[in-house]
């Protein structure tokens, strides 16, 4: 069977990215997300399939599922859909971006990854194994004031990742997380800003952040290592970055002895 990877938010940023290096590699790619045009524009780039998917939407996943496995399975699934919304306290939050962060970055995730366990299960049949891979955040793994509610979203998503590699235990498929840092992309903060295009660069002021297509390589290379081999968390930071509270701004240089 023909290495074959489902990758969803794959419109902009990351999802993007990944689609063009899977291509590059020679993998077929099937691209999901919600704007049609532009993936179409992928499509046409790439060689991709399009399929116009809202994750949070389970008739639409559904949908996906079949599609997928009637044009000829799949043997990965990139779980990248998700957003952050809001910058509020725990206290002044609101609900309603809450629902909208844990709709996609959680329960999409499970719809999605439960949708395709199918096809993957006869795409591993077929080639002999299947990977998943998750995309989360060090917001995951650290929290930070202000970020409440994705931080809240992506511990989920990681802890969802875990349970998952346990429950896959004894099964040709590999649960596998990407969690990055600082990475400067065309839309995820202007959306968390609500659009405030000036607000949405500050974070990048002064150093050098991961761009879409560094996360791509080593989101890819993972895919790419030998099938036995299970990378079960990927923390990925530009080197300014030695954690979500710490950020060099400025120019790196070796300090003198």
């Amino acid at each position: 069977m023909q290495r074959r990877v489902v990758v969803t938010g794959a419109s902009s940023g990351i999802g993007a990215a990944t689609v063009r290096r899977f291509a590059e590699l020679g993998w077929e790619t099937v691209a999901v997300a919600r704007r049609l045009d532009r993936l179409e524009a992928l499509a046409a780039e790439t060689g991709a399939r399009a399929i116009a998917c809202d994750v949070t939407d389970e008739a639409q996943v559904a949908g996906l599922a079949a599609e997928v496995a009637d044009s000829g399975g799949a043997t990965g699934l990139v779980n990248n859909a998700g957003g952050a919304w809001g910058t509020e306290s725990v206290e002044h939050a609101s609900n309603a971006d809450w629902r909208r962060m844990f709709e996609v970055n959680v329960i999409g995730l499970r719809s999605v990854t439960a949708a395709l366990l199918p096809v993957l299960r006869e795409g591993a049949r077929q080639s002999g194994w299947a990977s998943i891979l998750n995309l989360t955040s060090t917001a995951g793994h650290d929290a930070y004031p202000g970020g409440g509610g994705y931080n809240a979203a992506k511990y989920a998503a990681h802890a969802v990742t875990q349970v998952l590699r346990l429950e896959l235990g004894g099964e040709p498929i590999r649960v596998m997380e990407l969690a990055p840092g600082l990475v400067h992309t065309e839309e995820f903060t202007l959306n968390r800003l609500r659009g405030d295009a000036e607000a949405a660069q500050k974070p990048y002021a002064d150093v050098i952040p991961l761009q879409a297509e560094d996360v791509a390589r080593v989101l890819v290379g993972a895919f790419e290592q030998p099938p036995h081999v299970n990378q079960d968390l990927i923390v990925l930071r530009p080197v300014a970055q030695t954690s979500v509270f710490h950020t060099h701004r400025g120019e790196l240089a070796a300090r003198d002895d």
